[in-house]
């Protein structure tokens, strides 16, 4: 980092829901001002964050900032052809290893992320993994920026990071599955639609808050409401029966391989 003068920061793709959700992040965090971040965009610059830079021109961008975050598809990435020496480079890109973007962009101090869709409302959680050569001081800047967005955590290999991909880079889509089953079952028995949404909606957010408030591991709320033997209990005890648990250990295995071959194709 450059001491005596303010962190810059450029997002690569800040015309994304992801990019643009980091960089409003950092912003509220106070991590860095407005001018102070450079985003780019493809086609048609976006109305928000006035006082940023923007720009169509990913080397301007790149020679404006001293952490770069890469925030585009992985089919995308070998399309960008710019200079990155000197920079420390975050990419939230799934499925492309560190050896890949340091050989690529000709650079040695990079971190591999995989925030999710929770970093809108800074919920995210982002686990990380950092090349030998990016300092203790990188490693700061890595923590307030996703800490900014929720929980991080740095992980010890980038085997941890392809198999999070499917388990938490899903951000809220399993848990809308749930809340979608139930919701469909509910109106299958009468319920209003805006009662059943709500309903489970509300269901849905009332455990998230309790499992991050009391930081309950999920086996112990399960096994108490089993230990109860009331409908819960009956309830869990079916859907156990009818391949729940297998059924999540087989999608996360499919997403685990897709990781992994988004990673191959690059």
């Amino acid at each position: 980092m450059n001491k005596g003068r303010a962190l810059t920061i450029g997002v690569i793709g800040g015309a994304g829901w992801l990019g643009g959700a980091i960089a409003a992040a950092v912003l509220d965090a106070g991590i860095i001002k407005p001018q102070d971040l450079s985003l780019s965009y493809r086609r048609q610059r976006p109305n928000r964050f006035p006082d940023a830079f923007w720009t169509s021109d990913n080397q301007t961008l790149a020679d404006r900032s001293d952490v770069i975050i890469l925030s585009v598809r992985p089919a995308d990435w070998p399309e960008l052809k710019i200079n990155l020496e000197g920079k420390l480079v975050i990419s939230v890109m799934t499925g492309i290893p560190l050896s890949a973007l340091c050989e690529y962009h000709k650079i040695r101090r990079v971190v591999r992320s995989l925030p999710n869709a929770a970093a809108k409302v800074r919920k995210s959680y982002t686990p990380w993994i950092a090349s030998s050569d990016t300092s203790e001081e990188d490693r700061t800047v890595v923590r307030a920026i996703f800490g900014a967005c929720g929980v991080e955590d740095e992980v010890r290999t980038e085997e941890a990071i392809d198999y999070l991909a499917g388990l938490t880079g899903s951000g809220p889509a399993f848990p809308a599955l749930l809340a979608k089953a139930m919701m469909d079952d509910a109106i299958l028995h009468g319920l209003d639609r805006d009662v059943a949404q709500r309903a489970v909606n509300m269901l849905i957010i009332g455990a998230g808050r309790l499992l991050e408030q009391h930081g309950e591991c999920p086996g112990e709320t399960v096994q108490a409401f089993l230990e109860y033997r009331g409908t819960t209990a009956a309830a869990i005890d079916e859907m156990r029966a009818a391949g729940f648990d297998t059924a999540v250990a087989r999608g996360l295995a499919a997403a685990l391989r897709k990781s992994v071959a988004m990673g191959d194709a690059s």
